[in-house]
């Protein structure tokens, strides 16, 4: 018995170097909120999810504690299934994004977890099936930076140095979207003659292309000879998971999906469809690690591979815990300062890969400096 007393949250933001720029999208300062379950028992569990900006992350806030909280209020969180299902009625209320509930109940629910894993001794990612003990890491970068000079240090370039050389990354995940595909290719055979041809590349289009430009770029793309792992949200969201599964059969390429999904009746239609050979479901947005391990239960059932969108932390323990996981994700510093700089045990990667903490629950020591440093509630 694990006896729920509280719940608490810390906001965090932290100022980015200067405005970074996806297909369609900004983003200027990094967020998370810090959860923490307290227990009568005296385990406390711990977790940071989310990633929004104000007014956002205050929303979020409050679903947790005006919502959330009181439902949790004496329940048993060795009990996780329950949990979840009582805090599900928060998503009811059709005139708020459900997506926004789906955050604040991730939050919970991976602190939950972490108090599980705690209670009981074991790692997360052992608890949740065990498949392996790392995972192979890939960066995140290629985002259209500014050209003023305030990106200094910052450059395609100095991001494949920083994942390839000083850290070993095995691949990296290459922003495109924002331009015709002819010169989103041209940056990508930049990005390919710099790194060799021993650095795996996917690219990320963030739902920017029509499906002709997704076709137009995957062409230009083979005709340079660069081979993609797999190319994810290449297209609008109005053409919902059809639009996928065309550039999937006409481009003959793979394609990953999902971090726009909030739950897994979309990443099933997603399945069904046949829109998709990686699904890249995001558990701190969707629900937590309780709705993302349902998802990687279809994936089983569609021959789907898993990766999970960005927040290694929380991703490693997931995809190391089954036989369909690929990748985990991580931004360069400047882009992500909190994964960086957060986990105070963080370790370094051996030969590519990403190894898990043997820790009970998540296994991680959050730095209490950095987050005094960078709470938002002061």
């Amino acid at each position: 018995m694990l006896t729920i007393e509280s719940i608490e949250t810390i906001p965090i933001r932290v100022p980015l170097p200067f405005t970074y720029k996806g297909s369609y999208y900004k983003m200027r300062n990094r967020c998370t909120i810090i959860t923490r379950i307290r227990t009568a028992e005296g385990v406390v569990g711990e977790a940071y999810n989310a990633d929004e900006d104000e007014p956002l992350q205050s929303e979020i806030r409050g679903i947790i504690h005006d919502e959330i909280a009181p439902l949790l209020a004496g329940a048993d969180a060795m009990a996780v299934e329950r949990c979840w299902q009582t805090m599900l009625p928060v998503t009811f209320d059709q005139l708020r994004p459900r997506w926004y509930a789906m955050q604040a109940m991730a939050c919970v629910d991976t602190a939950i977890w972490d108090a599980f894993g705690k209670a009981v001794g074991q790692p997360l990612w052992r608890l949740w099936g065990g498949y392996r003990d790392r995972v192979p890491m890939i960066g995140i970068g290629g985002y259209y930076v500014p050209e003023d000079g305030s990106a200094a240090g910052n450059e395609i370039e100095d991001e494949i140095d920083f994942f390839r050389l000083e850290h070993g990354l095995v691949g990296m995940k290459f922003k495109i979207g924002a331009e015709p595909p002819a010169k989103d290719v041209a940056r990508l055979v930049r990005a390919r003659r710099h790194a060799g041809e021993d650095f795996l590349f996917v690219v990320d289009a963030n739902q920017g292309y029509t499906v002709a430009e997704a076709l137009s770029f995957l062409a230009m793309t083979r005709a340079e000879g660069i081979e993609l792992r797999w190319f994810e949200e290449p297209t609008r969201w109005h053409g919902d998971a059809r639009s996928l599964r065309d550039v999937r059969m006409r481009g003959n390429v793979a394609v990953a999906a999902g971090q726009s999904e909030h739950s897994r009746v979309g990443m099933r239609e997603m399945m069904v469809t046949g829109a998709i050979d990686v699904s890249n479901y995001d558990a701190s947005w969707g629900g937590g690690p309780t709705e993302w391990r349902r998802v990687a239960a279809l994936a089983a059932a569609f021959d789907v591979e898993l990766g999970h969108h960005e927040e290694a932390h929380l991703g490693s323990h997931l995809l190391a815990s089954v036989p369909g996981g690929t990748f985990v994700e991580a931004f360069a510093p400047a882009r992500d300062p909190v994964f960086w700089n957060m986990l105070a045990n963080r370790p370094a990667l051996v030969d590519g890969a990403f190894p898990l903490p043997v820790a009970p629950g998540l296994g991680w020591q959050l730095d209490e400096d950095f987050i005094e440093a960078h709470r938002a509630d002061r």
